[in-house]
């Protein structure tokens, strides 16, 4: 686990939030959606079989603890979660709430009009409450 160092794109991209047994929590920099990235701390993975079976376990069982936290923080209607690794190879996993009202709506949120930045206090917020709601979890201590 020493060995481990987050793709510069993804520090650019997201604030860090929390660290579970297997991943960082970090979310992404994109006001228009509840967008956490979820980051398996272990050096040189590009793919989820990559990746021992009780850590592809580990990594399913934070994506959907943390799909149904998003999805109750921000009372959203639809939840998308992905593994897609085509422009940052290292292996993280997409979890988006969305809404029939997004700004793009149904389709993909990859490659569509520009991100738009957490004000301060937004952020600070919301950083907050997925802080408190992720120690609130009965299997945070993992």
């Amino acid at each position: 686990m020493s060995d481990f160092h987050l793709h510069t794109q993804l520090e650019a991209d997201t604030h860090f939030v929390a660290d579970l047994a297997l991943c960082s929590v970090r979310l992404m920099d994109d006001a228009r959606y509840p967008w956490l990235i979820l980051v398996p701390r272990r050096a040189n993975i590009r793919e989820v079989y990559e990746l021992d079976n009780s850590s592809q376990h580990q990594l399913w069982h934070e994506t959907t603890l943390l799909g149904e936290l998003l999805m109750l923080v921000s009372g959203s209607e639809k939840l998308n979660i992905g593994t897609l690794g085509n422009v940052v190879s290292q292996l993280h996993v997409h979890v988006i709430a969305r809404n029939s009202d997004d700004a793009t709506w149904p389709g993909p949120v990859w490659g569509v009009g520009r991100a738009e930045t957490y004000e301060s206090e937004t952020l600070t917020v919301l950083i907050d409450t997925l802080r408190m709601k992720i120690a609130e979890l009965p299997s945070y201590s993992f």
